[in-house]
């Protein structure tokens, strides 16, 4: 399984969603002072991380990197929808990066948004780093109203938690739940 930086799970909002985020937070909470935003926000990036890790998708876009090894054939990468791949570097030993040619590899982005790699020659490194723009979303506001909803939720819940063996409202999965990709094989390339 490829590294990934900044990939499911890994959330840090923009300025402008962490705002709506913490928002949203705050209504469900009936908050109106402004003393614990940086407690919320963090919530809300733990929740929306809790809730790709669930659904298996990268929600609102952003860039990443992917460190893949130099092997023989097509490499899916972990995080979707892929909505671009930007660049493929060989990585050094010493960690020093160099553009791969485009002769040199070949990528392709399928119908289901999943990304590929595959490595004719790397120069003689034996990792690569792939990095690619993932999301289903542009921002906050286009997130599906479930999952949304779900994330307020669970942000909320960890805010006010104060008996941390309760366990947090079912709702949140069953939000969430239609979102959720699974797979019963591994996927395979062409």
């Amino acid at each position: 399984m490829p590294l990934i930086s900044n990939g499911p799970g890994d959330v840090t909002l923009g300025t402008d969603d962490r705002a709506r985020a913490v928002a949203a937070v705050k209504a469900r909470l009936r908050v109106a002072s402004n003393g614990e935003d940086a407690l919320i926000a963090a919530f809300a990036e733990t929740a929306l991380g809790l809730a790709e890790q669930f659904t298996g998708r990268v929600l609102i876009a952003r860039d990443l990197a992917a460190i893949l090894p130099v092997i023989g054939g097509w490499q899916r990468l972990t995080a979707v929808p892929v909505q671009r791949i930007e660049t493929i570097e060989g990585l050094a030993s010493d960690g020093t990066a160099t553009a791969l040619p485009l002769i040199d590899y070949a990528i392709d982005i399928d119908a289901q948004g999943q990304g590929w790699v595959r490595i004719g020659d790397a120069g003689g490194a034996s990792r690569v780093r792939v990095t690619l723009t993932a999301g289903a979303v542009a921002s906050w506001d286009a997130v599906p109203a479930a999952l949304r909803e779900g994330v307020t939720l669970l942000a909320a819940y960890l805010y006010a938690a104060q008996d941390v063996s309760q366990p947090p409202p079912a709702a949140i999965t069953a939000l969430w739940r239609p979102y959720r990709q699974m797979a019963l094989a591994p996927a395979g390339h062409a």
